[in-house]
């Protein structure tokens, strides 16, 4: 680890303004979340930037000729947010592979059956020499997917861009490629599932990326020295030469590693150049500093053939790891993603482009155990991330069979459901200068904008008689009209000292949130930038 340059940088910004009478909203603490490459989340193969720069000379392909060349100083002078991306709010993801087989633990299953779960799998499928993780291709068949049920079910759902899993960390591959022999066109399902279900995607009109954690498969795979000593001696499982490219575990030296980090680049240029994804998403191991020169060579070749098909697309990474100056509201020529709305992602307003990928369930891949969260619980994450000016990408778990549970596709149905009805508030919107508030009465508002109209989206159950929004206290500009989405004709209201007091109608329009459009509120305008990073 002594190669590492770990940084950590966390930024507190704290906006007030004195209460009572005024013109303007009242604008509330906002944290944004900036970090470097924190301790504990980094997966990138244990090497050094001597290695990586030999792996860089040994790339065999050139990048294509256009404005982007490999260096910090291009990327950032061309380098533009997609404005697709800034409309969209809202986003699928999925984590779908072999670990979908054993339905156990999470998608880690690779590195646990090898650890901490080695006597679960030995009871439940037999030792490693037996039945390894290898073992689990053939029963990932994939049978019953159905890509255009699936676009089907995604357009449904309200979501304006689809991101699954190309490749995880337990490096199968799920598309048709030359650079992986272990891939689901030539073992399993043998289909290119990536390129069947890109066709469904676009055809159904959303945008449609790939996700590549595979730069985490070079040292996913830990063991004992006992378990290593003993397949060894059988040259069994991960020490069969059949399979040392699959396991990566073998052999570990610094030209394994070159050979490694040069086919990792080779996958993606593969997945560029087949399935022109509008965006291209990197898992926490592309994060560290010393794998720089093989990131700019990826952005590059990846700009500069977007720029030949006439697409704005964008790499979409986490923490600094397109940050050369370990601060991530500085990030250069990527949309930063968040994982996991909490502790890790904005607890206020980030302006500029980023998003926040959320799980649907208790884990990211499908497990038999997994627990799934209700229409209520995703549309108020929905709502909260927008109203802090970023996009969900709410990451779904498809079983081995091709197919999604009922519980999911139900929340999905649901969550489109609302949007049909609901989604002038979250579609196109950015962030007011407050994103929330709450009353005595537990009422729950988050704020969106959008042209000259405040949205109030009330979260939870149907307030009864009225409701009350304190930020909007009477003032030189007024409230002219209030209308509720999904109900027609305008709500009476009155305005003074305390705020916006709105008469509500006897029902709700929907169920979850409920969205009150303000017209005539102080409004404040786009907060979207060319960089992606906050204004």
């Amino acid at each position: 680890m002594n190669n590492r340059l770990i940084c950590a940088l966390s930024i507190l910004l704290l906006v007030s303004v004195s209460h009572g009478q005024t013109t303007r909203p009242v604008p509330q603490p906002n944290t944004i979340a900036a970090s470097g490459n924190s301790a504990g989340y980094d997966m990138a193969p244990e090497t050094n930037l001597k290695v990586v720069q030999a792996a860089v000379a040994q790339i065999p392909d050139k990048i294509p000729a256009g404005s982007y060349s490999p260096d910090w100083d291009s990327i950032k002078a061309n380098y533009k947010a997609p404005s697709w991306f800034n409309q969209a709010k809202f986003g699928l993801f999925m984590h779908w592979g072999l670990y979908s087989v054993p339905a156990h633990h999470n998608e880690w299953y690779k590195q646990y059956m090898y650890g901490a779960g080695l006597t679960w799998h030995t009871q439940t499928f037999g030792p490693p020499e037996v039945f390894g993780y290898k073992d689990f291709i053939p029963k990932f068949t994939c049978e019953k997917f159905d890509p255009d049920a699936w676009a089907t079910l995604f357009k449904k759902s309200g979501a304006q861009y689809v991101i699954p899993t190309a490749q995880h960390h337990d490096n199968f591959s799920l598309w048709d490629t030359q650079f992986n022999p272990y891939n689901a066109m030539q073992m399993g399902p043998k289909r290119d599932l990536i390129g069947d279900l890109a066709k469904a995607v676009r055809a159904q009109g959303l945008k449609f990326g790939v996700s590549n954690h595979g730069i985490e498969a070079f040292q996913f795979v830990h063991l004992s020295n006992a378990l290593a000593a003993e397949l060894k001696s059988k040259g069994a499982d991960l020490y069969d030469p059949k399979w040392a490219d699959f396991y990566l575990v073998a052999d570990r030296s610094d030209a394994a590693c070159e050979k490694f980090l040069v086919n990792w680049v080779q996958r993606n240029e593969e997945l560029i150049d087949k399935y022109q994804p509008d965006i291209l998403w990197f898992d926490n191991g592309v994060d560290i500093r010393y794998l720089d020169p093989l990131k700019l060579w990826v952005a590059a070749y990846y700009y500069n053939r977007a720029a030949t098909w006439g697409k704005e697309v964008s790499l979409s990474t986490k923490k600094a790891a397109y940050a050369p100056s370990g601060d991530n509201t500085k990030t250069i020529g990527s949309i930063i993603d968040f994982e996991k709305i909490g502790a890790r992602s904005p607890a206020g307003i980030r302006t500029g482009s980023w998003q926040v990928d959320e799980p649907i369930g208790s884990t990211w891949g499908y497990t038999s155990d997994m627990k799934v969260s209700g229409p209520g619980a995703i549309i108020a994450k929905l709502a909260d991330t927008v109203s802090k000016n970023g996009n969900l990408l709410l990451n779904l778990s498809p079983k081995a069979d091709g197919t999604f549970p009922q519980e999911q596709q139900d929340t999905l149905l649901a969550i489109g459901q609302w949007l049909s009805v609901n989604g002038d508030a979250i579609y196109g919107s950015h962030n007011w200068t407050s994103f929330a508030e709450s009353s005595q009465k537990g009422t729950n508002i988050r704020f969106t904008v959008k042209g000259e109209n405040l949205y109030a989206i009330i979260l939870g159950q149907w307030p009864s008689g009225s409701v009350t929004i304190k930020s909007l206290p009477l003032g030189q500009k007024n409230v002219k009209d209030v209308t509720l989405l999904g109900n027609d004709g305008s709500l009476t209201f009155t305005q003074d000292a305390a705020g916006l007091t709105v008469k509500l109608p006897a029902t709700a329009p929907c169920k979850y949130a409920y969205t009150l459009k303000i017209a005539g509120a102080p409004v404040n305008g786009p907060t979207t930038t060319d960089s992606g990073n906050p204004q």
